[in-house]
């Protein structure tokens, strides 16, 4: 007859529930597995599955008891862990929604609005379909294994009960979520430029010739050439999106090294 201990049953919660609730918490706000149209009990359970597979792989964990102010600590620092690893990704792609907002309002469809349930606002439909674009590449190129493979090996750099977190590291991320404006900016910069001169020449055609129409043939006008430029970028909005993931990875591996550092 098989006996069970309850320090081998403390020792096995233990070793799961810690690395499950980082996972977990990782999963809430990381850009694909935290998306409002993946049911939660499918969210848990994957990081449940996450948490089993890596189990074996993960350093001893610390010998405090699971019902105690320690163990809540514990937890506490776990979930902040992996918040931070997820906001990463989330800074990333909300730097392409950004580029869809700055392009669209140039291109006067700042009406072309509808209520998107991931965050909870009303988002422009073509910063939609670049969100739905840089997942559908971040898919190909394997970036969801990667960040996977990133968070595994922080808890390696970061293991369970370390100790305490650098709080420069929240400092770092709240200054590299001003990629969203940098980079969304950059994305949309040819498209804003080019629309921005056509609505000059508008304005310069309308001094010089009141008599013409302009407000019926600028909206057309723009919106034609906001089309055209946007056709031309999607045809190498690949090469700009892969160094941006690229960079994002590399700052996700820093982060995690920098709130390693005592």
């Amino acid at each position: 007859m098989v006996e069970v201990t309850f320090a081998q049953l403390q020792a096995w919660l233990v070793a799961f529930l810690w690395p499950f609730v980082r996972i977990t918490a990782f999963m809430a706000v990381a850009p694909l597995w935290g998306h409002s149209s993946i049911p939660n009990q499918a969210k848990v359970g994957l990081a449940a599955l996450v948490a089993v597979a890596i189990t074996p792989l993960l350093p001893a964990m610390p010998g405090v008891p699971l019902l105690s102010w320690a163990s809540l600590g514990i937890m506490i620092e776990q979930l902040l862990i992996g918040l931070a690893i997820g906001m990463v990704m989330h800074i990333v792609f909300a730097a392409v929604q950004a580029a869809g907002e700055f392009i669209g309002l140039q291109m006067g469809l700042a009406f072309a609005s509808f209520f998107d349930p991931s965050s909870g606002t009303n988002i422009m439909v073509l910063s939609r379909i670049l969100y739905m674009i840089t997942l559908l590449l971040f898919l190909a190129l394997n970036g969801h294994l990667m960040v996977l493979e990133t968070l595994v090996m922080s808890f390696q750099t970061l293991p369970v009960g370390f100790g305490g977190l650098n709080p420069n590291a929240f400092e770092l991320l709240a200054r590299y979520a001003g990629t969203i404006f940098a980079s969304g900016m950059l994305l949309a910069l040819p498209l804003v430029a080019s629309l921005l001169i056509i609505s000059l020449s508008l304005g310069i055609l309308n001094r010089s010739a009141p008599q013409l129409t302009v407000f019926n043939i600028g909206f057309p006008t723009s919106l034609t050439v906001g089309l055209v430029l946007l056709m031309v970028l999607m045809s190498d909005i690949g090469r700009f999106l892969q160094p941006l993931f690229s960079q994002g990875l590399a700052f996700m591996q820093s982060l995690i090294e920098v709130m390693a550092t005592p």
